[in-house]
């Protein structure tokens, strides 16, 4: 900055009010500091004041999601930069990709670089390691599901109400062998959902298959196979719930490959890129992402900017897309 100074031929002051946009500069003064810092290729010290700010905030976030690249974790992401962009913190993100060991070491990782506040969606069965992160005066926010062992907001889609939803969609349509694909069982959403499907099941007075339950389906290619699977038996079902947006994808695939897409109903839980241009069209139970990614974000910056309520629990309603492959009739 002194070198700035010294270019620019203004005071140290001058250089330092124009750096931190204090204002109180003319414009001729400051165009030539401007002038002076790009023949320079001068860059602040963000470390550096941050150490000079009595609040000692970075201007930062964290933002930890089972993996960037699915479409819902993208979708928050882009949630959460619309709220941090315009007060002028950036965010870094990471993906923990269901790995309770890769959410401790990360969390610690961004709470060595100081971020104001971490956005968390647990990937193990116990946050209380965060503690210590709450202790230093870092915010913390969970989204998507809640966490254990720890006290703080979290932002969540009703995922039970959404999964009943869905089943008494098809229930209606007079289906009764009705297929549950899910997520790992040690992911809280996951179980949600399927909690959803059992409880539907019996307020509609249908039997519970357990050869119709499928757990653990990761990717396209396992919801491929399994549903492959099932529908080679002699008594496959004639709908499927997929409670994922990667298992829907493979579940989708396979429908298609068999010649079946108008055949077996099929309803998704979380709506995907291009499930409208289908024929038919996927039948969805769509989370309002952009709506929980919003939320956890001003509920960071209010506790980031003070804010000592107790913690809560927002909920965010799924809404039942009818768009054709949940409307197929039983043979």
């Amino acid at each position: 900055m002194r070198d700035v100074a010294e270019r620019a031929d203004v005071s140290f002051k001058t250089v330092s009010r124009v750096v931190n946009e204090e204002g109180g500069v003319s414009p001729a003064l400051e165009r030539r500091v401007r002038m002076a810092i790009e023949d320079l290729d001068f860059r602040p010290n963000v470390g550096a004041r941050t150490l000079r700010r009595s609040d000692r905030r970075t201007g930062s976030i964290g933002l930890l999601l089972d993996d960037v690249s699915n479409p819902f974790s993208a979708a928050v992401q882009r949630a959460v930069e619309d709220e941090a962009v315009p007060r002028g913190v950036v965010v870094f993100s990471a993906s923990l990709d269901e790995d309770p060991t890769r959410e401790r070491t990360l969390a610690r990782q961004f709470g060595a670089r100081h971020v104001d506040g971490l956005l968390l969606a647990p990937a193990g069965d116990d946050q209380s390691h965060l503690a210590a992160e709450l202790r230093t005066g870092t915010a913390i926010v969970c989204v998507d599901r809640e966490p254990n062992g720890l006290a703080v907001d979290s932002v969540l889609a009703t995922n039970a109400v959404g999964a009943e939803e869905a089943v008494r969609h098809l229930a209606a349509s007079g289906h009764r062998r009705i297929a549950f694909l899910g997520d790992r069982r040690t992911i809280p959403t996951a179980r949600q959902r399927y909690a959803g499907y059992r409880d539907a099941l019996a307020a509609l007075g249908l039997p519970l298959d357990p050869s119709l339950v499928v757990y653990d389906v990761r990717t396209p290619a396992e919801a491929d196979g399994v549903v492959t699977a099932m529908l080679g038996r002699a008594d496959p079902p004639t709908a499927l719930f997929t409670a994922q947006n990667r298992v829907t994808i493979g579940a989708i695939r396979a429908l298609r490959r068999l010649g079946l897409e108008q055949v077996v109903a099929a309803v998704g839980f979380d709506d995907f890129l291009l499930a409208d241009l289908l024929s038919p069209a996927v039948t969805v139970v769509a989370q309002d992402v952009t709506a929980i990614g919003s939320i956890a974000a001003r509920l960071l910056f209010a506790r980031i900017d003070g804010d000592t309520s107790p913690p809560q629990v927002r909920l965010v309603p799924t809404t039942l897309i009818r768009r054709g492959s949940g409307e197929i009739p039983p043979p």
